[in-house]
């Protein structure tokens, strides 16, 4: 398993990002539900700044990290994985809260027209940077998609579990950060904090897309249940700094 420790050593850009969610960080704010408090889950749902240029800024930001790669590879990843869960979670995604779904939306621009669940996946993880192709992704089945984050050896499959169980396991063998799950028939990002899942996703359940409690959130219910790393995933995140192809797997 690779850890990430969302506290591990300082970089200048991540203490900045931290610094500008801190002034717009507000409690309570209810996505979904009234319980989700901002300051406990040390995260922002409030859009700030302008989408445009906070796609340009992280792709700038690439240069901090490449440079950082060849005096210290491990400070590096550690640093960008940091930002991966910063950057993702308090800047790109507040944009997408309360885009609405649809089964064929596929949207590239938040709050305008529909998205869904696996374009929302696919596009936000485009905009944070990540070389791969949207449509191609968001096509593919949940298990084929998480593929293309992280080896298929290194996946975790949980089949006809209930939740209490799942919980347990994926607190044993996964850390806090961001990761991608595929259902039944729909996907979507898990983040773990503190032992408790939360399901971020565009919902068919509420035709919008929202941040909740994975145990109450009836989107969440499936048979089967495959996750992939992303923000603890350090070969991933090489393939973030380096600009590396994430193609659809051919076997």
């Amino acid at each position: 398993m690779c850890a990430c420790n969302i506290n591990a050593e300082k970089s200048p850009i991540l203490e900045q990002s931290k610094k500008e969610i801190t002034e717009v960080l507000e409690t309570p704010i209810d996505i979904l539900e009234p319980s989700l408090d901002s300051l406990k889950l040390k995260l922002n749902f409030i859009p700030k700044g302008n989408y445009t240029s906070i796609k340009s800024k992280i792709e700038n930001d690439k240069s901090y990290f490449k440079s950082l790669y060849e005096t210290n590879p491990e400070k590096a990843i550690d640093s960008a994985s940091q930002y991966l869960y910063s950057k993702l979670l308090n800047d790109i995604v507040p944009h997408w809260y309360g885009t609405g779904w649809d089964f064929n939306g596929h949207t590239n621009i938040p709050n305008q027209g529909e998205i869904a669940c696996g374009y929302f996946v696919s596009t936000t993880l485009k905009h944070f940077g990540f070389n791969l192709n949207r449509y191609k992704m968001a096509q593919q089945a949940g298990l084929i998609e998480a593929r293309m984050l992280q080896s298929n050896s290194q996946l975790k499959i949980f089949r006809n579990v209930t939740f209490e169980d799942l919980k347990t396991k994926v607190n044993s063998v996964y850390d806090d950060g961001i990761y991608f799950v595929g259902l039944d028939n729909h996907v979507g990002y898990v983040i773990g904090k503190d032992e408790v899942l939360y399901f971020l996703h565009s919902s068919y359940c509420d035709d919008k897309v929202v941040f909740e409690l994975a145990e109450t959130s009836p989107c969440f219910s499936s048979n089967i249940y495959v996750f992939a790393e992303i923000s603890t995933n350090k070969k991933l995140i090489k393939s973030w700094i380096f600009d590396e192809r994430l193609s659809v797997p051919s076997n």
